[in-house]
């Protein structure tokens, strides 16, 4: 069912501030779907590793990858029933969303792009 990585992505607490480390100091270029609360940046060889700034309290900070899956709401009804703890899948302007921890408090998320 999961048939890739979108994202690799961490959270953090100032996103303008990781925005340009990551562009000025490494030199990677943020894509358009930027804003103050976070950017992409596609690498060459088509990973995609982003910087979110949550509301307070929203997420944690630190590491997260966003599995993709043709079909969120399918593949969350399916991981739950193995025993995963998901939250209902929410949906944005460009995907749906499925967010969860591992056994160990590892955050992932379920993704579905919309283009896909």
């Amino acid at each position: 069912m999961i048939t890739g990585v979108d994202l690799f992505e961490f959270t953090v607490r100032d996103a303008a501030k990781m925005i340009a480390f990551y562009r000025d100091v490494l030199g990677l270029k943020p894509d358009e779907s930027g804003d103050q609360n976070g950017a992409e940046f596609m690498l060459a060889d088509g990973t995609t590793f982003g910087v979110w700034q949550p509301d307070k309290g929203e997420y944690p900070n630190g590491g997260h990858v966003m599995f993709a899956v043709p079909d969120a709401k399918k593949a969350v009804e399916q991981f739950r029933a193995r025993g995963a703890e998901l939250s209902d899948v929410t949906e944005t302007g460009v995907c749906f969303m499925s967010f969860g921890t591992d056994p160990e408090g590892n955050s992932f998320v379920i993704h579905q792009r919309k283009h896909s």
